[in-house]
């Protein structure tokens, strides 16, 4: 049924029935089981984003909430540096964790296993201007001609682009 007044479309929506969010949501609560997962799963949705407005912007995004065993919190961090800075920050998430209601005595970060090749960074072009050229160009004149020095040299002056 379409409301009164309103433009017919080509998708006419029903009013009389609710939204399947909230048949799905209904579903999951009717279970003992199912309640009892959908009700850890909002914890954890709480728990990540608690996490996220507790932790610096950087290591936000680099780390995420696996699961919450009994009073330890679970955590994946990206990579190794990542996981040790937030060891660090620990305690400062146990009082963050314990203010939003949460009591969490231990804090197991691990290492997400796979994450290293999609992390690289494209590598930025390296410029130079003409008269840094020019010198790096002059001084590989200047060495002898079998020098690993001077190759480098201008294997560089032949890959670096004007500034």
């Amino acid at each position: 049924m379409l409301r009164e007044g309103a433009a017919p479309t080509m998708f006419a929506f029903r009013l009389d029935h609710p939204p399947m969010a909230n048949l799905l949501q209904r579903y999951l609560g009717s279970g003992d089981a199912l309640g009892r997962l959908s009700e850890h799963a909002a914890r954890l949705r709480r728990l990540q984003a608690t996490l996220e407005a507790t932790l610096p912007p950087a290591y936000a995004g680099a780390c995420a909430v696996a699961n919450l065993k009994g009073d330890t919190l679970v955590l994946i961090a990206r990579n190794g540096a990542t996981a040790a800075r937030i060891k660090q920050l620990a305690p400062t998430l146990q009082r963050e964790l314990a203010a939003a209601g949460t009591l969490v005595k231990r804090i197991d970060v691990r290492v997400r296993l796979g994450g290293a090749e999609t992390e690289r960074a494209a590598p930025q072009a390296r410029r130079l201007p003409a008269a840094g050229r020019q010198s790096l160009a002059d001084l590989a004149a200047s060495l002898p001609a079998d020098s690993p020095l001077r190759e480098s040299l201008e294997h560089m002056i032949a890959r670096s682009r004007d500034a």
